[in-house]
């Protein structure tokens, strides 16, 4: 197979026409060769970080969308469906992964459970650690987002790093706002990328002590314009990724965006290129070709570079896309689940309150950070209740896990934990889903008791899924494998969430993502406040509060 273009050598910093020759998926020359083909080829786009499940779609129907945008390959933690299935699902998404072309690298998740401070299905040790190590199906040892338990020489989470020492792999990061002596420290045990920086300073401060610097734009954490005007000097030490990437999201673009958006700024197109193909390959030692003779044939053809409108993807030789057409073929997947909870009594969502001012949570449009703010609540009958003529909604996180209580030795069913939000809008009804990083409990939030529990009880009936209730309108899109992901290929299921995303905000969120934006706000390991299915927690101060201030 010939392929004839205009051939984007990264390394040399040039152009040329050329052809190229592949045999039995490798290229075996690459020529100057004079044509008039006005298409540009290059290496494929790699997502250098990112949560598959995140796409409420398999890895498999993840590959059929992503190889319109000229992804060939990614490193991917299955931090989600760890903390759902333990090991068996990291093996899962591995063989789910493998009937396609696309380049999934996988990474073993370092925080199964993600802290103690809330109730996961599943826990990965260092001897889980190690084992999953040693397989040449993983690539690195996936973000480390214990941070104190780095600072503070946590022995369990030292035996971790270890063992990705130990086999030669690399260790992920993830410290929002980690400076000074602490991040000198979290660097200094082994830890070689963040992507978690949402400051210009923050990352600044990380590239110059030999960090690598991830710049991410996902469906709910946007850090882009925060942190492009370090690339021109950092190119060499920085990669592009979306961390978590919502089906609708997906559907319109990837990697490609990201460059196309760095080039319109006017930052060199090798530059950002070198981030966006090659940084991620040398790091992660990715079996992923980079358009050299005798690599695998990893390469697409856009059709200029600075839109990068992808015409055609090849990986290991083969046409994987053209023209917006998909080649991925679709391939049969079980659905394993572990939902274990009988439906919920409006009655347990209700909260007495003194009428003294509470904790809210301030969720913040295109961050994963919150801020704690302090408001009088709204009490009717003794119960503090949504208040949405200020904003001020009924949040629960439900176990999904059991119905015992946290105590263990008694039988009665565990009572939702219960705080307060702002920002989400609502101005009727409630949305709620069990996609909730990072033990996916079920979130919700709501203007009425009565409405959240329908929401609660609708993803309990469904064993998983997003939803939107108002009344008798009610609408899902149903998460049957391991309750974060859909059976369905990506274009059902970009559809139905857009119809979702469109029904809250419908019912009053001015969010751009509001599930996105949920997703997150039982995420403990990002300051400041959030919420467990055991109660209101300070990321500051990585203690448990009271929701009401004396």
């Amino acid at each position: 197979m010939q392929i004839q273009g205009q051939i984007v050598d990264i390394q040399n910093k040039r152009i040329y026409a050329g052809e190229i020759t592949v045999e039995n998926g490798k290229i075996i020359s690459i020529i100057e060769k004079i044509n008039e083909v006005k298409s540009y080829i290059l290496p494929g786009f790699i997502d250098a970080h990112i949560h598959i499940e995140s796409s409420m779609l398999v890895p498999s129907e993840f590959a059929k969308i992503a190889v319109l945008h000229g992804t060939v390959g990614t490193i991917s933690d299955p931090h989600e469906i760890a903390n759902v299935l333990g090991k068996e699902g990291v093996y899962y998404m591995i063989e789910n992964s493998k009937k396609v072309p696309l380049k999934f690298h996988f990474g073993a998740p370092s925080c199964v459970p993600a802290t103690t401070f809330e109730s996961a299905g599943a826990t990965i040790n260092s001897e889980g650690i190690k084992e999953l190590m040693a397989s040449p199906d993983i690539y690195y040892l996936a973000e480390m987002m214990n941070y104190p338990g780095v600072l503070f020489d946590d022995d369990e989470v030292l035996k971790k790093i270890h063992w990705a020492k130990h086999f030669e792999k690399p260790v992920d990061g993830h410290a929002p706002g980690l400076r000074g002596e602490s991040v000198r420290k979290y660097i200094s045990a082994g830890i070689t990328t963040d992507h978690e920086c949402f400051t210009f300073e923050e990352a600044e401060e990380k590239l110059a002590l030999g960090m690598k610097v991830l710049i991410r734009e996902g469906s709910a954490a946007k850090n882009f314009e925060a942190l492009i005007d370090l690339l021109p000097e950092n190119y060499e030490n920085m990669m592009f990724c979306s961390d978590d990437k919502h089906p609708d999201d997906l559907i319109l673009g990837h990697i490609n965006l990201l460059c196309a958006r760095a080039v319109a700024k006017g930052v060199d197109v090798f530059k950002v290129l070198q981030v966006a193909c090659v940084n991620p390959v040398h790091h992660y030692k990715m079996n992923v070709g980079l358009l050299k003779e005798n690599d695998a044939a990893d390469f697409i053809v856009v059709e200029d570079l600075a839109d990068f409108k992808v015409l055609q993807t090849y990986i290991n030789g083969e046409l994987v896309a053209k023209n917006g057409e998909s080649f991925v073929a679709t391939v049969p997947f079980e659905t394993p689940n572990n939902f274990n909870i009988t439906s919920k009594e409006i009655s347990d969502f209700s909260v007495s309150g003194s009428g003294s001012k509470i904790r809210v949570i301030e969720a913040l449009e295109g961050q994963l950070i919150t801020n704690e703010m302090h408001h009088k609540p709204l009490i009717i009958d003794g119960k503090i209740v949504s208040d949405t003529e200020n904003d001020i909604l009924k949040m629960a996180v439900v176990n999904r896990y059991q119905n015992t209580t946290r105590g263990g030795a008694e039988l009665s069913e565990a009572k939702p934990a219960i705080a307060f939000i702002k920002n989400f809008g609502l101005k009727k009804g409630a949305i709620a889903s069990s996609v909730a990083h990072d033990c996916h409990n079920i979130v919700v939030v709501g203007t009425s008791d009565a409405e959240i529990c329908q929401a609660v009880n609708l993803i309990i009936k469904n064993r998983g899924g997003i939803c939107a209730v108002n009344g008798s309108s009610t609408k899902i899109l149903p998460l049957p494998v391991a309750g974060i992901m859909s059976d369905k290929n990506a274009w059902e299921t970009g559809k139905l969430y857009q119809e979702i995303d469109a029904m809250a905000k419908e019912l009053g969120s001015s969010l751009k993502a509001p599930f996105m934006t949920l997703s997150f706000m039982a995420l403990l390991v990002i300051p400041d406040l959030k919420l467990s299915d055991k109660g209101l927690f300070s990321g500051n101060t990585f203690s448990f509060v009271d929701l009401e201030i004396e």
